[in-house]
């Protein structure tokens, strides 16, 4: 375990708690309408801190949805939810120019109609059943932080995040995302089927109270004061080392490449996974009570951070080999 000479100036130390009792107090909102599922919310809250993107995997019915917009509802961001179709086209999300006419002088004039892109929070819900010319409108968006439509850039509200879902059991009528696409997703975070308390929970909760109203706790402000927190809490540089060597251990044909994954893997994460990794560990560590960013944080972030940016070959899905198990063997 790494452990940095340097830990946050006695000026952080206050904002730093603060950050821990705001999350607990989102953790608190949450569970009167979400049952379980504090690891997806610890991570969803990571990004946040982070200024990443996440995508949410998981089958019907497993609060992908509601939990997004529940923690949007905790937020004082504005916040616009699509529902991806395969008729969905680029426009849609971005805006359009739209022909008006001044009504005293009879001018006609193009004036710029802004889509749901431009929301602090966008929820792309079931983002894969929309095609990739649609799905690539989202590319500059979460990249850049702005839209280009004609000769006009336009720049999206800050802070900017782009919560997605997908359903993996339903193939028919689906476009799977491009790797390029999947990339500029901080976290890829699976919801599972609940154990049966929490699933026990779910029944009561649905069939016997009334709707919750969920109101905000974090201002725009308030997120923007903790997100430049996280980028300084102190990560050591053999922290930042093993990083670097899960990542570079992933990637076949290299000398870092590990023995072990012959075969099952045909590409590895790029330095953007590395990037993640750390600046998403330095988030863990804060939410966990600690002022530096250790190897464990690293261990911890690796799945989300890492499984929808490795490639398996043929041979190793046929053989039921997921993502996951091989970041076990890479940590």
């Amino acid at each position: 375990m790494s452990h940095p000479e340097t830990q946050l100036p006695d000026s952080d130390l206050e904002k730093a708690r603060k950050i821990q009792e705001t999350f607990a107090t989102v953790k608190s909102e949450l569970s009167r309408v979400i049952v379980g599922l504090d690891e997806e919310i610890e991570q969803i809250f990571i990004a946040l801190l982070c200024r990443g993107h996440c995508i949410l995997e998981g089958a019907p019915g497993l609060a992908k949805t509601k939990l997004i917009s529940s923690i949007a509802s905790l937020l004082h961001l504005s916040f616009r939810r699509v529902q991806f179709t395969p008729d969905l086209m680029p426009g849609d999300l971005t805006g359009s120019e739209v022909l008006q006419q001044d009504m005293e002088s009879g001018e006609r004039f193009f004036r710029f109609q802004e889509g749901p892109l431009f929301a602090n929070l966008v929820l792309a819900d079931e983002v894969n059943r929309t095609p990739p010319k649609t799905q690539s409108a989202l590319l500059e968006a979460m990249e850049e932080r702005q839209i280009t439509v004609g000769q006009t850039t336009y720049p999206l509200p800050r802070p900017f995040f782009v919560l997605a879902t997908q359903n993996p059991i339903e193939h028919e009528g689906t476009y799977p995302l491009p790797e390029a696409q999947l990339d500029r997703f901080m976290l890829k975070i699976l919801l599972n089927y609940p154990g049966k308390p929490d699933e026990s929970e779910i029944i009561r909760k649905a069939s016997g109270e009334e709707p919750v109203e969920l109101k905000p706790v974090i201002s725009r402000e308030e997120l923007e004061e903790m997100q430049q927190l996280v980028r300084r809490v102190p990560i050591s540089n053999s922290c930042i080392d093993y990083a670097a060597d899960v990542v570079r251990r992933s990637r076949p044909d290299t000398s870092d490449f590990l023995s072990e994954l012959d075969g099952s893997l045909a590409w590895g994460a790029g330095p953007r996974a590395g990037i993640f990794l750390a600046s998403t560990a330095k988030a863990r560590a804060i939410l966990e009570g600690r002022q530096h960013a250790t190897t464990d944080d690293v261990r911890a972030m690796a799945a989300p951070v890492l499984r929808h940016r490795l490639a398996l070959t043929f041979n190793a899905e046929s053989e039921g080999i997921t993502a996951d198990n091989l970041i076990g063997k890479l940590l």
